[in-house]
Order: C-alpha cells, then sequence, then structure tokens
C-alpha cells in the first residue's frame, strides 16, 4: 500500500489540502498516521473518487531551463518536485536547455518520438511555460492523438521569473534579428549578381579618342614627308 502526503494525496483528488483533511476528520476517507503527519492510501483515494487508478500507468517528467549552461540546481529541483508527487512509476526524465521558445529541442524531440512509440502514458510538468512558453497547446494535442495525457503540476504561474522571461525575449529577438539580416544579405547578392549578369551581356562602349587628336598626328607625318 502506497502512503502519500496530505499535499499530493489533495493534488490526486482535485481538491483543497484543507478540504481533505476536513473530510479525513469526519471519516470520509481513511487516514494512516505516521508520527504526527497524516498519510492517505491511494486505494482509499481512488475509492473516493470513484476513479480507480489505470493499471500501467508510467510518468515521464519534463523539466527545462533557458541558460546552455549552470542551473542544473533548477532542473533537478523541479525533477524532485516531480517525483515526489508522482502518482505512478517514472519511467523516464527528459531535459532540456534552451529557450522554451524553441519549437525545436532535443529533450522535446526525444519525448515526442517516444510517446508516439506508447512508452508513457502521462508527462508532468512543473509549470506549463517548462513546456513551451507559447504554442503549448498544439504539443498536448499532439501528445494526446498518442493517448498522452500532460498534467501540469503548479496551473497557475509561471517558471523561471522576470529573468528568464528577459533570456528568452532575447533569445527570439536574436532569431528575428538573424533572420531579418540573412534576407538582406541574400537580396544583395542577388542584386550583385544581376548587375554583374548586366554588365556581360551589354558591356559598355569603348571610349571615343578625344577630337582633333587624329587629324594633327595626320599633319605632322605629311609635314615630315614633304621636309
Amino acid at each position: 500500500m502506497e502512503l502519500l502526503r496530505l499535499a499530493v494525496a489533495a493534488r490526486r483528488v482535485g481538491v483543497h489540502p484543507g478540504t481533505l483533511r476536513l473530510w479525513a476528520n469526519e471519516g470520509r476517507v481513511p487516514v494512516v498516521w505516521v508520527g504526527r503527519e497524516r498519510r492517505f492510501s491511494r486505494e482509499a483515494l481512488d475509492v473516493l473518487t470513484g476513479c480507480p487508478d489505470v493499471a500501467g500507468r508510467r510518468e515521464a517528467l519534463y523539466v527545462r531551463v533557458s541558460g546552455t549552461s549552470g542551473q542544473e540546481s533548477s532542473l533537478a529541483a523541479q525533477e524532485a518536485e516531480l517525483r515526489a508527487s508522482a502518482s505512478g512509476p517514472v519511467v523516464v526524465v527528459f531535459k532540456d536547455r534552451a529557450s522554451g521558445l524553441r519549437e525545436s529541442r532535443p529533450g522535446l524531440d526525444r519525448l515526442l518520438k517516444r510517446a508516439a512509440k506508447g512508452e508513457f502514458t502521462h508527462v508532468r510538468v512543473t509549470h506549463g511555460d517548462r513546456l513551451a512558453r507559447f504554442g503549448g497547446g498544439w504539443l498536448i494535442q499532439v501528445l494526446a492523438h498518442h493517448r498522452v495525457t500532460v498534467e501540469v503540476l503548479h496551473a497557475k504561474g509561471a517558471a523561471g521569473g522576470m529573468e528568464e522571461l528577459l533570456d528568452d525575449f532575447m533569445s527570439l529577438v536574436a532569431t528575428f534579428a538573424g533572420r531579418m539580416y540573412g534576407m538582406r544579405s541574400r537580396e544583395a547578392r542577388r542584386r550583385l549578381l544581376a548587375e554583374a549578369g548586366g554588365r556581360v551581356e551589354h558591356p559598355a562602349p569603348a571610349p571615343a579618342p578625344a577630337p582633333g587628336a587624329g587629324a594633327g598626328a595626320g599633319a605632322g607625318v605629311a609635314g615630315e614627308d614633304r621636309g
């Protein structure tokens, strides 16, 4: 029998911890005391909600930080929090050190490929923006197509704080700037090639001789012959 702490049990049932504590005091759900802490069995909670746990639940955890170096403590903290609140076996953990604005991330790409193979039934994140800053809805739909459910531990709020949000914003600006300058350089190359092609097809005419230059030369030769 697996025993869950009050906060974890409340999340499983979908109520506030205070509500679950009240139900326990009223005898609506059995409690196991471990020292001075209440613990709740998963089976009792499933009976309470009328939704028994689905056999074969397998969880995948996804953790992410924006920086490419450092922030290892943040990755570890996310993973520890998700493991502590797991409702089933954790079969794999996917990690990324990349902006949440990037659609292509190594960890996320592996997650999608393995979801398509049916290796897990649930993907869990601490916050919604860990999965994606924007456009997370399409990821949820893709995973749902493979019968994988996305669960967000903290439905409200965002992770990372203002500093990480600014990092993501600067990454977005850098991406657009790079594309803009790339377009300009391509346009410049096309213009130079077009100008070069025009010069080859229509070469510039040779410069005309200066007026009087030919007549003077002829007169000089004639005078020498007469002498």
